[in-house]
């Protein structure tokens, strides 16, 4: 049985902190695919769905936490979104589209899955032949280890009191083959906030295959 939390606590209309720094990035992405319509996979409080929506993209929203799908579907009403999980059968959601995506964003979502596959699993259901995954999660990669070892910071990182938090840390390297090892080949890397190496995030760019 998959292992889900049902409520992250969403109240606001404003987007988390990570939005500042990863949105900009997603945006130039999106830009240089030359994409139309995107799904926001993890949508949250539907602040970056929004945020497409008002630059010019068609945008739905899928996320599991029902709270967050009322608050979104209160704040931006001419966005459609849908209350399903990773773990759930997107038929239905495809039916009502009436077609595909060109791209799937997913964005601070994966580190927080007990059973990760499911989301390329769910996104490559999701998207046209040739389309796309642009997924974000919390970088890691040597330096940073090192600079959190130093300065006594991996508690605080690993927010272990958080119901609901990050329960996996990934690499370039492991999220590269949890990608490649569903449906996708990934085609880009970019990080996202603060300096080279000590980025606050990763956002990997996969074609389906």
């Amino acid at each position: 049985m998959t292992n889900v939390v049902e409520s992250y606590g969403w109240k606001t209309a404003t987007g988390p902190e990570s939005c500042d720094y990863i949105a900009p990035e997603i945006l130039k992405i999106l830009g240089r695919l030359k994409v139309r319509r995107v799904c926001d996979l993890g949508s949250g409080n539907g602040a970056l769905a929004a945020m497409l929506r008002k630059e010019g993209y068609y945008a739905a929203g899928v996320e599991y936490d029902q709270q967050g799908v009322a608050l979104s579907q209160k704040n931006y009403p001419g966005i459609t979104f849908y209350n399903l999980g990773v773990q759930d059968d997107p038929t239905s959601m495809l039916v009502s589209e009436g077609q595909p995506f060109d791209v799937v964003v997913s964005t601070e979502v994966v580190e927080h899955l007990f059973s990760p596959h499911l989301l390329p699993n769910f996104a490559r259901r999701l998207v046209k032949k040739d389309g796309y995954l642009v997924i974000s999660t919390p970088y890691h990669g040597y330096l940073k280890n090192l600079a959190l070892s130093i300065f006594n910071k991996w508690d605080k990182h690993h927010t272990v009191l958080w119901h609901g938090g990050h329960i996996k840390f990934w690499s370039r390297d492991t999220l590269t083959q949890l990608l490649e090892e569903n449906g996708f080949k990934v085609v880009g890397f970019y990080g996202a906030g603060r300096f080279p190496y000590l980025w606050k995030s990763m956002i990997l760019v996969a074609l389906a295959m």
